[in-house]
């Protein structure tokens, strides 16, 4: 054989392991999530004042992958959606369309197995966003996090259930002496420590986080946030961590979704979503957020008012506030493309306007 030969032979064999190699599949996959409300009046009104019925697109055609020990960070502004994805994917709501795989199993066909079921929901745990409603105020904190390991049996024995408590508690930098404190004795990060240590009682894979510290002092954010990321690190953890505060997200995320009206319109890595964001809502999030080095600076504010979701525009959503908007954006409602490295849903960017 000839070296040529033998050049040739390399690069097949070479091709033929890349595709024979197991492909990894990340740990969380949406695909086209949708969920539709009806927040009609009664009958009887709609029948009288000859009103047809009202459905509410609260989201649409959300789809990522989250890579196992990997954070997903859903941005945008209050009412786009972002807490009705978390609840899809824990699954307090069912989807109008779409899927939810994870690792590897479709999840809102096994919640509904039975045991099958209880075993994919201990993987599969959510931190609220307020620990003063999230919380028993009639239970003291050793009933709170133990209920978890009750209800699925992981632990039946008294002695056993505190010692593992103690165990979660210390993990979020409480005492094991907190345990028998009620709820109201804690302030509102300890609050919050309670409700991760609670998450993380049934050993989950996957933690669905909605926006965990938005009401907290930014001190004590910053406090629950480094727990969380050392947690992740210790137990590789995966989050889907939702947020509206952009300087948090650029701390804890590894990729970044920003939502609008319901539908995701740019998906990137965190770094380069900060560094060189596409799509005109993104880049107007990032240019309202104060900077030190650019005192003096006028600023500008994201422009107008997110439209009723009820009576949503026709074609892009984003269209009555954008900058850069011409007649294809009042008609043609932009999907989400591979574009740059990214992904974005923006009718300028895919033409190179911006």
């Amino acid at each position: 054989m000839n070296s040529q030969q033998n050049n040739i032979y390399t690069e097949v064999r070479e091709a033929l392991a890349v595709r024979d190699a197991p492909q990894r599949v990340p740990l969380v996959q949406a695909y086209d999530l949708a969920r539709t409300f009806d927040v009609s009046p009664p009958l009887l009104n709609r029948v009288l004042e000859g009103k047809p019925r009202q459905m509410l697109r609260a989201v649409d055609e959300v789809s990522f992958d989250i890579e196992k020990g990997q954070t997903l960070a859903l941005v945008g502004e209050s009412g786009c959606g972002k807490s009705t994805v978390a609840r899809l994917l824990v699954g307090l709501y069912e989807p109008t369309r779409g899927s939810f795989h994870f690792d590897g199993q479709n999840a809102h066909v096994v919640f509904k197995a039975g045991a099958e079921g209880r075993a994919l929901r201990r993987r599969i745990q959510m931190i609220f966003q307020d620990p003063y409603a999230s919380l028993n105020p009639r239970w003291i904190v050793e009933d709170i996090v133990g209920e978890p390991l009750r209800e699925h049996a992981l632990i039946t024995g008294r002695k056993e259930l505190g010692e593992r408590v103690a165990e979660l508690l210390h993990s979020v930098g409480l005492s094991a002496s907190d345990m028998e404190k009620y709820p109201h004795q804690f302030s509102g990060g300890q609050r919050q420590r309670i409700s991760i240590a609670r998450a993380l009682a049934t050993a989950p894979e996957f933690l669905v986080c909605d926006e965990p510290t938005s009401a907290l002092d930014v001190s004590v954010q910053a406090q629950v946030l480094n727990i969380m990321k050392n947690l992740q690190r210790e137990r590789e953890l995966t989050y889907l961590f939702i947020s509206h505060n952009l300087a948090v997200v650029r701390h804890v995320s590894d990729m970044v979704g920003v939502m609008y009206l319901g539908r995701i319109v740019e998906l990137a890595r965190t770094q380069q979503l900060f560094s060189t964001p596409q799509h005109p809502y993104t880049r107007m999030l990032l240019d309202a957020i104060p900077k030190m080095h650019d005192t003096g600076r006028s600023r500008t504010p994201v422009q107008g008012e997110v439209p009723n979701p009820l009576n949503p525009p026709n074609g892009c959503a984003f269209h009555p506030r954008c900058p850069h908007v011409n007649e294809r954006c009042r008609v043609e409602r932009p999907i989400l493309l591979p574009l740059r490295g990214i992904q974005v849903a923006c009718h300028a960017v895919e033409e190179d306007r911006i």
